[in-house]
């Protein structure tokens, strides 16, 4: 398998002979680990520092162990010659292989929450790529949607809990390199839209927030989203105020969406309207 090769879970298993379940994946046989760092879960908060992932180990609830086996194995893996792959997850399903890893330093404890939210021991593990891996790196839309899984993790917390959680920052923020995953839109959609709207946005129907460069300013939104196969034409295209294109992008209601559709056919009846609301179902 190469670094950069993307596979799902049963290939996963299939392939390294190991087992469906888990962080951290063990085959006997064929003497290898793999370990998963998955972060779509919202319990471990694994982190690079450089070139070198420091791996939470095992253990939903309470107080790690060296001791538990995969642990165990993980920390032991430089004299045992145990081989440890490492494959990354940004979005559920796909899990990005990055190479062969070993261990970069003695594993230490540090304090993470548990499933309950509780602060426990855990340990962590400092993993380097050997020669030929490649770190995965998420695109910037995949950082966003992680974003959003955590923070309504958190919802269930008490305003106390989260006051202590939040009260043990780590000591500098953690860098995430991302690739950029944007498209090339077409600036005369763009430019069209925003002077239909006149000076109005085509959701709230009230004025631009504020004016750059002697315009009002607006945001041009594809109601059917580029990222969910729409085109790139006025017939999909709106103007928007940045309060209301946050909404359709985090709520993205379908009487929103209506209501917009109704606007696009309002605003330019001698053309073809396209079928939003279709073509969201279809994607």
């Amino acid at each position: 398998m190469k670094p950069g090769e993307v596979i799902d879970n049963g290939t996963l298993l299939k392939t390294f002979g190991v087992g469906n379940m888990g962080g951290m994946r063990r085959s006997r046989s064929n003497k290898l680990l793999v370990i998963v760092s998955d972060h779509t879960k919202t319990i471990y908060d694994d982190h690079w520092e450089g070139n070198v992932l420091h791996y939470t180990g095992m253990g939903l609830k309470g107080a790690q162990k060296l001791s538990f086996s995969q642990n165990r194995t993980l920390a032991q893996s430089q004299t045992s010659g145990i081989i440890v792959h490492l494959f990354e997850v940004f979005e559920p399903g796909r899990y990005i292989y990055a190479g062969e890893v070993e261990l970069a330093g003695a594993p230490y404890q540090e304090e993470q929450p548990d499933n309950d939210g509780q602060l426990r021991p855990v340990w962590m593990f400092p993993v380097r790529l050997k020669a030929g891996g490649v770190r995965p790196l998420p695109s910037t839309g995949a950082i966003h949607r992680l974003e959003q899984i955590k923070e309504k993790a958190l919802k269930k917390y008490s305003k106390a809990k989260l006051k202590q959680l939040a009260g043990k920052p780590k000591p500098k923020p953690v860098k995430r390199p991302a690739r950029a995953d944007d498209f090339v839109r077409n600036p005369y959609v763009a430019a069209y839209v925003k002077r239909m709207a006149e000076g109005n946005c085509d959701l709230c129907e009230k004025p631009a927030p504020f004016e750059k460069d002697g315009e009002p300013f607006f945001h041009c939104h594809h109601v059917l989203w580029l990222a969910r196969g729409g085109p790139d034409i006025i017939q999909n295209a709106v103007a928007l105020c940045p309060n209301c294109h946050e909404r359709m992008h985090q709520l993205d209601h379908k009487t929103d969406i209506k209501k917009l559709s109704i606007r696009m056919v309002q605003r330019d009846p001698d053309l073809s309207p396209f079928d939003v609301l279709g073509s969201s179902q279809d994607a």
